[in-house]
């Protein structure tokens, strides 16, 4: 019996460089960093200065007075991307009509911690009678799936995963699970974060994860070798994951389809990858395994790339174990000068820039920054030049927009809590691959019939057109 299979018909971003499909990726195409100076508090009692703040959000575009009252910054970020996504697929939907069909899987690092901070700010100057009463249920994580279930009226499955940074990317692994054991039609799967506030970033520069560098536009710099600290932003970035056949029936437009999908944790450190690299390798090959892919059939990937000293130059070391020989020719980039490290919700961010890449046939950005070498020699990668590597071991980095034959890609993520996921994704194909037919890597280039665009989140999902 052959597995149901999962396509990608909507995308809807909410981000530090725009908001909705169009805006979002025009800005990845124009290179536009959303990462600025910190101005929603005053942080100069840290030594962090830079975020990716969204300082054009206006929630009044999408929900009203009434109904604000009860949504905090995260869950309004949730809420309006899921809707964005929704109206990208062209799904209708009704609060007087609930869809048992029709399901949530979201994820966050830290869900309404900011609102907690702010509330108990106001506890501490008015006492219980100044705090929202609401609170209790804006706090928690899951008021992410709950609030898009109730806002739309979906009664499938409801789940709000807190895997930190691989939160987003596992979102959309567990959506293709759920289409595949048949839990689901429709599954509304991303991840939400809103985690700029004064305690937020002190806790995290307390432990020296972020970039203490004043400089907006090189403070993200993955696999440089000077690297010091990943970048806070902000947002969120819904996907409609959809049965094939209820996709093909409504007509709907496919960006991708997801394949594979694998989780696992390195049972070692709260804060520090295993160095080296045996669960990220793992992760990533389970997630080949289950898409029935093999390494040359990926032709992107877009790497956690968090700007760390040691996630960066693991990821690095996995990757090319993974990918062998394939990896001194396969594009890596990563994403986050773009938008900043959004915790839980950047890698359903990267999942949505693969999968735009791939259904326009071209690969997606280069590092922004640099690319690092297995012995972590540092080259600077400029708007015109190729990455070099003075050991002749490189990975490389993509050109943007470069136009390939993209066949399938792939997204790794990695939890500062040890969780590591990858998603893989392919261009839709009318035609099921057999597993016999996907192991078979031919040279020549596929034409446009045999691939469309590919997509993988940040637990390294696969997808493919």
């Amino acid at each position: 019996m052959s597995r149901r299979r999962a396509v990608i018909t909507g995308i809807g971003p909410i981000t530090c460089i725009g908001h909705g499909r169009g805006v979002f990726w025009n800005a990845i195409l124009a290179e536009k960093s959303g990462i600025s100076r910190i101005s929603s508090f005053d942080p100069r009692p840290f030594q962090v200065r830079c975020a990716g703040e969204i300082l054009d959000w206006s929630p009044e575009q999408f929900f009203t007075p009434q109904r604000l009252k009860r949504l905090d910054r995260y869950a309004q970020f949730a809420v309006a991307s899921a809707q964005l996504a929704l109206a990208d697929a062209g799904l209708s939907y009704s609060r007087e009509q609930p869809q048992e069909r029709v399901g949530v899987s979201f994820g966050t690092a830290l869900g309404g911690v900011c609102k907690a901070e702010d509330q108990h700010i106001r506890y501490l100057k008015k006492g219980a009678r100044g705090v929202n009463p609401m609170l209790a249920i804006q706090v928690f994580g899951g008021s992410a799936h709950s609030n898009i279930a109730i806002e739309f009226g979906f009664r499938g499955v409801g789940t709000t995963n807190s895997n930190s940074c691989a939160s987003g990317t596992v979102s959309i692994g567990e959506a293709l699970r759920y289409i595949r054991d048949d839990f689901a039609d429709v599954i509304v799967a991303g991840g939400a974060e809103a985690p700029l506030s004064a305690l937020t970033i002190g806790a995290f520069d307390i432990i020296k994860t972020m970039s203490r560098c004043d400089d907006p536009g090189v403070a993200s710099r993955p696999f440089d070798r000077l690297r010091d600290g990943f970048v806070m932003g902000e947002g969120a970035a819904s996907l409609i994951v959809e049965e094939v056949e209820h996709a093909r029936a409504r007509g709907a437009k496919i960006y991708a389809e997801v394949l594979g999908y694998s989780l696992n944790n390195d049972a070692f450190h709260m804060t520090a990858p295993l160095p080296s690299g045996e669960s990220c390798i793992r992760t990533m090959r389970d997630a080949l395994r289950d898409a029935e892919l093999t390494p040359e059939q990926i032709d992107y990937i877009n790497a956690h790339a968090s700007s760390t000293q040691l996630n960066d130059s693991t990821e690095t070391l996995s990757i090319k174990e993974v990918f062998g020989e394939h990896a001194r020719r396969i594009p890596v980039s990563g994403t986050k000068g773009y938008t900043a490290h959004a915790l839980g919700a950047t890698g359903a961010m990267e999942v949505a820039i693969c999968a735009l890449a791939l259904s326009r046939r071209c690969s997606e950005s280069r590092t922004r920054s640099g690319i690092e070498s297995c012995h972590d020699q540092f080259v600077r990668l400029r708007r015109d030049q190729r990455m070099r590597d003075s050991r002749q071991d490189p990975v490389r980095a993509s050109d943007l927009n470069r136009p390939r034959a993209v066949r399938g890609t792939a997204v790794t993520s990695a939890n500062p809590a040890d969780s590591r996921g990858c998603d893989a994704m392919l261009r839709f194909s009318a035609t099921p691959r057999s597993r016999r037919d996907s192991r078979k890597v031919k040279s020549r280039e596929p034409s446009n019939r045999e691939i469309r665009p590919a997509v993988c989140t940040a637990v390294l999902p696969v997808i493919r057109h």
